[in-house]
């Protein structure tokens, strides 16, 4: 019985497996557009009813996907603390801890159900491949993170001391800097803070020049380690 139900509920090659993901899927498309409904203005008493029912009945089937994976795991703990576990956890405590919170609490709960359509992800080959991308190259996104994060504090500081005698209402610290150094290493730029001495302006263009490397920089190790997954796969 195990083994019949391992088969189903875990992605298979057989007509169960199939329906079965083909399902829960269409639930967690059901789940977000009922999710995005109840936002509307001024819904009618049955309306919110419905939307009531639909969610309850979603959240039933997903704890019973739950705890099925949790039965057929060969690692129970193993796949509780896994990324897709935490996933699948997630997608239905918001429900059950609004059963016990004050319903002014149950505003900020309902974002939490945001987390199902991540649940998408474990059908999906194309971000099965980009997940294991990522496990590919996390050194190097690592490494990555380190440096601009590095950069990022290095430009905080620049800009710091060539605005803040001028602009100390901006740029009153390094951390208020923070904000000027994120949006231009990014290359946002939203105009809210800007400098306008000359060093300042200057220091300005190269962290802008730096930014666009830094932009370019994650797209590369990404596609190099897709192309990898991509190859592995179809080496197999």
């Amino acid at each position: 019985m195990k083994q019949y139900l391992k088969n189903i509920v875990e992605i298979n090659d057989n007509r169960e497996s199939r329906v079965f993901a083909y399902f829960i899927q269409a639930l967690i498309f059901i789940s977000i557009i009922s999710f995005s409904y109840e936002t509307i203005p001024d819904l009618d008493t049955s309306t919110r009813k419905i939307l009531r029912i639909i969610e309850v009945f979603c959240v039933l089937v997903f704890s019973i996907e739950y705890l099925l994976r949790i039965y057929v795991a060969d690692h129970k703990l193993k796949f509780v603390f896994s990324f897709y576990g935490i996933i699948d956890l997630l997608a239905i405590l918001p429900f059950y801890l609004a059963l016990g919170i004050d319903l002014r609490s149950l505003r900020a709960l309902r974002f939490l159900r945001l987390f199902r359509i991540l649940k998408l992800m474990r059908y999906n080959r194309a971000i099965n491949h980009f997940t294991k991308a990522i496990a590919l190259a996390k050194e190097e996104i690592l490494l990555f993170l380190i440096v601009t994060l590095i950069l990022i504090y290095f430009s905080a500081v620049g800009i710091y001391y060539f605005e803040n005698e001028v602009q100390p209402e901006n740029f009153s610290s390094i951390f208020d800097s923070l904000w000027w150094a994120i949006i231009t290493l990014t290359t946002v730029g939203y105009g809210d803070v800007y400098p306008i001495t000359v060093g300042g302006k200057v220091f300005t263009f190269f962290i802008l020049m730096i930014g666009l490397g830094i932009v370019a920089i994650p797209t590369g190790i990404i596609s190099s380690a897709l192309t990898k997954s991509v190859d592995k796969k179809e080496d197999e």
